[in-house]
């Protein structure tokens, strides 16, 4: 096994992609020596990944949809967070902007994280 190295450039990401890709196909056992690597491995590609792929932040409105659709919500269980029923219509097609204080009480009450609502 090669020594790890930061990752500068994009033939070196490729290589840990691939290596990596091996330890997905069987995954070590916890606390032995390829576990570390594969550890050390992963974070070496996440700093790559942070500095050269920036990603941008979902959409309000989709992160709202995403999340409905994960907990098999309906647009009446939006009432106590965003107001009667014509205005989670109003929010949900685009016509009407999320208020601070509707932002909060998505993220409370349905665990969506505060930045992703703000647009």
């Amino acid at each position: 096994m090669k020594e790890l190295k930061p990752i500068h450039n994009d033939a070196v990401y490729e290589s840990a992609l691939a290596e990596a890709s091996l330890y997905f196909d069987r995954e070590p056992t916890p606390g032995t020596k390829k576990a570390d690597r594969f550890e050390i491995l992963l974070l070496l590609i996440e700093s790559y990944e942070a500095k050269h792929y920036l990603m941008s932040s979902p959409d309000p409105i989709e992160a709202i949809k995403f999340r409905m659709e994960q907990a098999n919500l309906k647009p009446k269980d939006l009432k106590p967070m965003i107001g009667e029923l014509n205005r989670v219509y109003e929010v949900l097609s685009r016509k009407r902007s999320l208020t601070l204080p509707m932002i909060r009480r998505l993220h409370t009450g349905l665990g969506i994280p505060a930045h992703s609502l703000i647009f």
